[in-house]
């Protein structure tokens, strides 16, 4: 080829096209690049743990402490030295070990390394040791081609740094980040000690239907889509509420469910359209004995999974969250007042709300209705100052169409939302359970949707009221976003980074 012409094999096509004739020259040798199964004695954790025990039990023995033969299987993440000898960096799901090579011992296997590139999955048997730099190393007796990859990996030092590269490539961000790694495996546990300490509770789990009839429950826009054999239009559930407070008619008095649920709403740092939440509800509880329950719940999952109720930033001079119950109460009223100036008492309607707004300079939406428009003056008025977890209590009725009213009150209902670092995390109530009242609130969502075209207004469900007009015990409900609460534990500010797959823009 000409010196100025272009290399039509440039880049990462150049590397590919180099891998596969590895490939052909491994399969020219008799060997199989992609074998159908492998025994690993110890993951590379053990081999570690082996040589430590060994060194241990020789005591301050001066000869050289070499352990029975292993083992383990992994990725390559590093190649040294060239000649005699090779060490490789292994990595599998529990860490990481050295394997060093030599010519005299592996003999014409030794070739076997040069067929080897980052990103290769091997598996290697020899004794434990410890270099003369003090590295814990399997001194490879033979070497094993599990996985040849013709694709390389991101660059070493720079990794996958573009949050839409790592979240598109989440399995490349979870070769190459430490970080990333760490929340996969936080994020499960979170929710299997939420679990735990729920069914310590008494709470007994159930699951309830993705595909309703009525999307209802909450005030969100669904996802539409068509049963064909029923021939009839179905959504996917928007929240648990109602079929969960229909199994406390039933006589289950503690329930809880932890699925996803499906909202046709916008992307940002707090918000993916399908999401995680664990719903509980208590017969015969009030929200004051929900709160003590979230503060308990959220802390003891932080002891358990982190091993502290104080949460370190990841960032030096970040705050550090102090999660020990108990968390302070903050009357919303007073918040909004001492926080925007603004009473809704004063301001209760659509003009006076919207004028009032203005004048501070927080934009005003046009055609939201009035509890749209005091969430707005919540969200940025109040929310991104509560840092610490505390809980807003007592919301006005208009933003709450199924919380019981607050006795000795105008048009208040008992609602709490809990908050850290400027974000919520629960939202829970004392339940409605007045059959009568109940229909009267959801005919006004009906009302609103329609005056204000806003398709996010709760829906009537006629199902679920008549199944409290059988009668409903009084009780508390909980609704708390786990995917909020692994960003909270794990001190992340975006949601795709505790969720493995997100919904990302074209």
């Amino acid at each position: 080829m000409n010196v100025d012409e272009p290399d039509p094999l440039a880049g990462e096509a150049r590397l590919m096209h180099d891998r596969l004739a590895k490939v052909e020259a491994l399969r020219e040798r008799g060997i199989d690049p992609y074998p159908r199964s492998f025994h690993r004695s110890h993951t590379t954790a053990e081999a570690v743990e082996l040589l430590e025990s060994a060194e241990g039990a020789a005591g301050d023995s001066e000869e050289a402490v070499k352990t029975d033969e292993v083992t383990v299987a992994g990725r390559i993440m590093a190649r040294r030295g060239m000649g005699k000898a090779s060490f490789i960096d292994l990595m599998d799901a529990s860490g990481r070990i050295q394997l060093f090579g030599r010519r005299d011992v592996l003999g014409d296997r030794f070739e076997l390394i040069d067929l080897l590139d980052l990103g290769d999955i091997v598996g290697a048997s020899g004794p434990v040791i410890r270099t003369r730099r003090g590295e814990p190393s399997v001194e490879i007796t033979s070497i094993t081609v599990l996985t040849k990859a013709i694709r390389p990996l991101p660059d070493k030092w720079a990794g996958l740094q573009d949050i839409e590269a790592r979240t598109r490539q989440r399995y490349l961000d979870l070769i190459s980040n430490e970080r990333a790694m760490r929340n996969a495996r936080l994020r499960p546990a979170i929710v299997a000690s939420m679990r735990k300490f729920m069914q310590g509770r008494g709470f007994v789990e159930v699951e309830t239907p993705m595909l309703v009839p009525v999307a209802a429950g909450a005030s969100a826009r669904p996802f539409t889509t068509h049963h064909n054999s029923l021939n009839r239009d179905l959504y996917l559930r928007i929240a648990t509420e109602l079929p969960l407070k229909k199994l406390i008619v039933g006589g289950m008095e503690k329930v809880f469910e932890i699925g996803r649920l499906f909202r046709n709403e916008g992307v940002d740092h707090d918000h993916n359209p399908e999401f995680t939440t664990m719903e509980s509800y208590e017969a015969f509880a009030d929200y004051t004995n929900v709160m003590e329950m979230v503060e308990q719940l959220v802390s003891t999952v932080a002891q358990e999974t982190t091993g502290s109720m104080k949460l370190q930033p990841l960032e030096d001079g970040g705050e550090v969250i102090d999660l020990t119950p108990p968390w302070p109460r903050l009357d919303l009223r007073e918040e909004i007042i001492r926080r925007a100036g603004i009473d809704f008492l004063e301001c209760d309607d659509v003009e006076s709300l919207s004028q009032a707004m203005r004048e501070r300079n927080i934009h005003v939406e046009p055609g939201l209705s009035w509890a749209r428009l005091l969430d707005k003056v919540i969200s940025t008025a109040v929310e991104p100052n509560i840092i610490q977890p505390a809980f807003l209590v007592d919301y006005p009725v208009a933003m709450s169409p199924l919380a019981k009213r607050k006795p000795g009150t105008d048009g208040i209902v008992e609602r709490f939302e809990a908050f850290a670092l400027g974000s919520e995390l629960a939202n829970a109530f004392t339940e409605l359970n007045d059959p009568v009242d109940q229909r009267k609130r959801f005919e006004e969502q009906e009302r609103m949707r329609q005056e204000f075209a806003d398709d996010e207004a709760d829906r009537l469900d006629e199902d679920f009221l008549v199944a409290i007009e059988h009668g409903m015990p009084p009780a508390g409900g909980l609704g708390i976003g786990i995917d909020r609460l692994s960003m909270l534990i794990s001190r992340e500010e975006s949601i795709r980074e505790v969720i493995l797959f997100p919904q990302l823009r074209n």
